[in-house]
């Protein structure tokens, strides 16, 4: 076990880094421990995603992030991450998961795995929890939802080429992903239980969508769910009448979005809202019910990752520190 520190975080993403930047630059000691690679979560993204954030928005720690266009892409904001942690000098942990975190305000003890199988102890006063919201998919719970065919995830068009794809959902990653195979030679349809794309999508891509839906060029449907997944093909249901419809199909790209993971919090004891996923903390302070339990980033925003993201989650780390520093004044 080693010396005791003044704040563990766990999770190494944007977030979690940017609460790293801020405890060292207050004089705090401080750990992340992420489970996979420094900001896992965005290694997850189509390679050749552009962020909505300028990169300006994106910055964290106080290092600027310079780039020749003003939004940055997946490879440019993961070159930068690397960088705000070698330059700031935060000590992140890669491929080790915390396992157990135990104790009280002052005095708590997290217990890792490596991916070696090596297992470390570390105690600190107080643990921030920055594991983001890209823990598990939201599942559409369906028959046929187990087969080979359906995906979660996104990364490039290629392998849907001369395909039937069903992509699920109008949010940003499907109507995103959708026009990206429409124009690589992948026959596209969507299906949404609403009557229009879901509000925020990127403002550059909504003339496009909309003119490829307009002329039919990828099949829509409103107003519809997915009723079952067969291995040819999917049965589709409308939300209305009931009517049910059924489409060739190769491959089902279900964009419905993902869950945080709340394993840790819950056990330590912090209250989670059985609607919202959003676990009770004070927002000026972003410290939870459990004294000297934090929490920094997409996590704070339940099942509804749209409410917070890089851009604002990155203040988070202030909050935390200031918090913390304001109580070891007291004491």
């Amino acid at each position: 076990m080693s010396k005791q520190l003044d704040l563990i975080i766990v999770g190494a993403g944007p977030c979690g880094i940017s609460a790293g930047t801020a405890a060292e630059q207050a004089g705090l000691s401080c750990m992340l421990i992420e489970k996979g690679c420094i900001s896992n979560s965005l290694v997850g993204y189509p390679y050749y995603m552009t962020f909505f954030s300028t990169a300006i928005m994106l910055e964290v720690g106080g290092v600027p992030f310079t780039i020749p266009n003003a939004k940055p892409t997946r490879r440019e904001a993961l070159a930068y991450y690397r960088r705000v942690v070698e330059y700031c000098g935060v000590d992140v942990r890669q491929y080790e998961e915390v396992e157990d975190i135990s104790g009280q305000e002052g005095d708590f003890t997290v217990s890792t795995r490596k991916i070696t199988g090596t297992e470390n102890t570390y105690r600190a006063s107080a643990v921030v929890i920055a594991t983001g919201g890209f823990h598990e998919p939201n599942h559409l719970g369906v028959p046929g939802e187990d087969l080979p065919k359906v995906r979660h995830y996104y990364h490039e068009p290629y392998p849907y080429y001369d395909q039937d794809v069903l992509v699920v959902g109008a949010g940003n990653s499907a109507v995103e992903s959708a026009l990206e195979m429409f124009r690589n030679g992948v026959r596209v349809t969507m299906i949404h239980f609403a009557d229009s794309i879901d509000r925020g999508i990127k403002p550059w891509v909504i003339p496009d969508i909309t003119n490829r839906l307009d002329r039919g060029e990828i099949p829509m449907y409103w107003r519809q769910r997915v009723a079952e997944i067969r291995p040819s093909s999917v049965l589709l249901r409308h939300e209305e009448t009931g009517e049910e419809t059924e489409i060739k199909n190769d491959f089902v790209l279900a964009m419905t979005g993902w869950r945080a993971n709340h394993q840790h919090l819950e056990a330590l004891g912090v209250h989670i809202d059985s609607g919202s996923g959003i676990p009770d903390y004070n927002q000026e302070t972003m410290e939870t019910n459990i004294p000297g339990i934090y929490i920094a980033g997409v996590v704070a925003a339940g099942h509804d990752a749209n409410k917070i993201f890089i851009e604002n989650g990155r203040e988070h780390g202030c909050l935390i520190t200031d918090d913390y520093l304001a109580k070891s004044s007291v004491k």
